[in-house]
């Protein structure tokens, strides 16, 4: 680099700068011709945005892509990519399956560090539940009380009432019963879902005053007072730990599902449905399998969904059918009921045959909406 010496006469500032503005005092037949510039539509039509080299890189890079489990790279818009190990999957290739594409990251099993849980003790199945003390004298009395109904005459009208809401009948034995209460808590351990056997209304979420049934679109069926009754008896029956026979098992194919472990007669209270009440404009980008609806306004801002990710039952655990296969229609021995219960929309669910020991449950995810995409499913 060339330094500047305060001694040297033809170093000196001011005739440095002169010489530099020199050329302007050129005549005006020495200048130079004017340059012709390029229009800004020359300029970005020749112009590779940088997101867009970025995104061509990145096709490129991941277009060598297989699914990890059939080899195959076809149908790349459902193979996903695990954002640890770069590792792809069919969305159905995945055990269990998934039906849409995950919003935001997304690990693949090996990455997830999905660690088995314990299973847990009698003790800490009864906490989990909140399961309440009785006596024995309360149940014989309720006994009798069945009892003395099913001993009425069967005219014309008794027999009419056997189509309403029948109450859950619980395995006799309390061990069983504590082992199924012991499958329930497991998988919703897994998952870090608290129990909840009421829906819950979250600050920051939808209030409880937005659920009222007036709102829904077209109007909404009232529990009629017998069923009412019925689903008062179940809820209590709930509490003190007397469950329907009811297990859940983890399927490879279909991931948590449940399964009769015993008889369960047609119109059968199984659960409710219950978790978290959001509006459905907040959980539209949200990519959890279970949301349900709840009520269906003319505002469509005003509609609310049941969100079981934090909060839940066995209902969160009981699989949909595909409802675009014949084959998968007849699995169907469930339904999902919205009611007005006390001028609030609630869920029900409820068997629509006799289910058999050892049969799984499956209902249509979708009402008379049709919006829910099935054809994923088993």
């Amino acid at each position: 680099m060339a330094t500047w010496n305060a001694s040297s006469p033809k170093a000196s500032p001011c005739s440095s700068r002169r010489r530099t503005k020199a050329p302007a005092r050129r005549p005006s037949s020495e200048s130079p011709p004017p340059r012709k510039m390029k229009s800004m539509a020359e300029i970005m039509a020749k112009s590779v945005p940088v997101i867009e080299q970025e995104e061509e890189e990145d096709e490129d890079s991941y277009s060598d892509v297989t699914c990890e489990k059939c080899g195959s790279g076809e149908g790349d818009d459902e193979l996903l990519l695990c954002d640890k190990c770069d590792r792809g999957f069919h969305m159905k290739c995945l055990r269990p399956i998934v039906v849409r594409v995950p919003i935001g990251p997304w690990l693949c099993v090996d990455c997830s560090d999905q660690r088995p849980v314990r299973r847990l003790s009698q003790k800490k199945i009864l906490h989990f539940f909140r399961i309440e003390k009785h006596s024995h004298r309360t149940d014989k009395l309720e006994l009798s009380q069945e009892t003395r109904k099913r001993r009425r005459s069967c005219s014309l009208t008794v027999k009419k009432r056997r189509r309403k809401l029948l109450p859950l009948v619980p395995s006799e034995d309390p061990d069983r019963r504590l082992a199924q209460m012991g499958t329930l808590a497991t998988a919703l351990t897994a998952l870090g879902i608290k129990y909840s056997d009421s829906l819950n209304y979250v600050p920051g979420m939808a209030p409880r005053s937005a659920n009222q049934s007036k709102f829904e679109k077209g109007g909404m069926q009232v529990l009629s007072k017998e069923d009412l009754e019925t689903l008062e008896q179940c809820q209590s029956m709930y509490r003190r730990g007397e469950c329907p026979p009811l297990v859940v098992v983890f399927d490879p194919l279909e991931g948590y599902t449940v399964e009769a472990d015993g008889p369960i007669k047609d119109l059968t209270f199984i659960a409710e449905y219950t978790g978290d009440v959001d509006y459905l404009k907040n959980r539209e980008k949200d990519d959890c399998d279970s949301i349900m609806t709840l009520l269906l306004s003319e505002d469509p801002s005003k509609t609310l969904v049941i969100c079981p990710d934090k909060y839940g039952n066995i209902s969160r655990f009981i699989n949909g059918i595909n409802n675009h296969n014949p084959f998968a229609k007849k699995k169907q021995n469930c339904k999902c009921v919205r009611y007005s219960i006390n001028g609030e929309c609630r869920v029900l669910l409820v068997a629509t045959r006799d289910i058999s020991k050892g049969e799984r449950l499956y209902y249509d995810y979708n009402g008379y909406e049709h919006e829910y995409p099935t054809h994923h499913f088993l």
